[in-house]
């Protein structure tokens, strides 16, 4: 689980060849968007030559950050990194062959790699030899804890709020939804955190389990028992969620956070004008997206099997929207069809949508 974001100290290069910009890079992003530790360059050959602003627009956390061609450039930087950072999840979180020559020049370097696939570089023999020759350290931030336990029905600290993203698909932003929530709320004074439940979450904050690596048997229990940390923390906690609930490959894990840390309420996550869950067309009607009221009944329906929890809001990704008029138009679209206050939180800032989330628990 670690302990927490203070004191890494890290200087990033992150791993994103041939994908950084899409949706496949959403690691990368996301680290380069609210990672504590300074990024100094982005590895993507086929987009050499440019910046990062180039493919995120504007951000003071990454602006002039280049993208380089491989490891040799990073070295001769102003300040080169000490850490390479897996910034893809590929479908299965295997790794390709095409970037063990990446890892074994950053090794070579003396740089921790730090990786979220669900393939453990710190279990390759090579790579494990590269590692001690240089003293550099693998970190497999997909290793499950050793915790093995059942959830036991633990009920929630009083005063205590247990908020959980869910969504109408993969790659939404409910991650970046939680953390842009919990910062609303601390601007109101309040003690909140993002609490991680995937690689990048898990980067950003610097703890937490990636919970699709964990054992069917145990990932109540390691959500329970997550809550139960995260409860010590603070006192608003919005989960990072997982998958969504009618994903033919991933609503397990949807699931098992939803029944795990039985939230006092959940915020919908939706990208108008996706119509499929993304990278499976081709599986048919099954991968169809279900109409939203419906789909936002159903999570309650799920919640109350185990303790009753009301979607109390609606955050979208308006990102395919033209401008900023035609993202308004979509929120006030989606307020209308679900009665239930809707807002980008990513776009607009998340204050007026954790007002909401405050106002209906509160």
């Amino acid at each position: 689980m670690d302990g927490g974001r203070e004191g890494r100290g890290r200087r990033i290069v992150i791993l994103a060849e041939g994908q950084f910009g899409e949706e496949g890079s959403k690691t990368a992003r996301g680290v380069l968007r609210y990672g504590s530790d300074p990024v100094v360059a982005v590895i993507d050959s086929t987009r050499a030559g440019r910046t990062v602003a180039d493919f995120m627009g504007p951000g003071p956390r990454y602006d002039g950050v280049p993208v380089v061609s491989g490891i040799g450039e990073t070295l001769s930087l102003p300040e080169p990194p000490d850490s390479l950072l897996v910034g893809i999840a590929p479908a299965g979180g295997k790794l390709p062959d095409e970037w063990r020559t990446t890892i074994l020049e950053a090794l070579a370097a003396g740089m921790d790699v730090v990786s979220g696939l669900h393939v453990f570089l710190g279990d390759d023999p090579e790579f494990a030899a590269a590692a001690r020759a240089q003293g550099a350290r693998i970190e497999d931030l997909r290793r499950p804890p050793e915790r093995m336990e059942c959830a036991v029905g633990r009920a929630h600290l009083p005063g205590k709020q247990v908020i959980l993203t869910v969504g109408t698909d993969c790659a939404l932003g409910k991650m970046s939804v939680a953390i842009e929530l919990a910062a609303a709320a601390r601007r109101e004074g309040r003690r909140a955190l993002m609490l991680p439940t995937g690689q990048t979450g898990m980067m950003i904050e610097g703890w937490g389990v990636t919970i699709d690596r964990v054992a069917g048997d145990f990932i109540q229990g390691t959500m329970e028992w997550l809550t139960q940390e995260a409860e010590r923390r603070a006192d608003w906690i919005f989960v990072e969620g997982q998958g969504s609930l009618d994903h033919l490959a991933y609503s397990a894990v949807t699931l098992g956070l939803i029944h795990g840390t039985t939230p006092q309420a959940m915020v919908m996550v939706h990208q108008p004008g996706r119509e499929w869950h993304i990278d499976w067309e081709t599986a048919g009607e099954m991968a169809r997206l279900k109409p939203l009221p419906e789909f936002i009944r159903l999570h309650e329906r799920v919640a109350a099997l185990v303790r009753p929890s009301k979607v109390v809001a609606v955050a979208l990704n308006t990102s395919l929207a033209a401008d900023e008029a035609a993202a308004r138009s979509m929120i006030e679209q989606v307020a209308a069809e679900t009665g239930l206050p809707t807002d980008d939180p990513f776009r607009f800032g998340g204050d007026r949508l954790f007002a909401a989330v405050r106002a209906a628990l509160e």
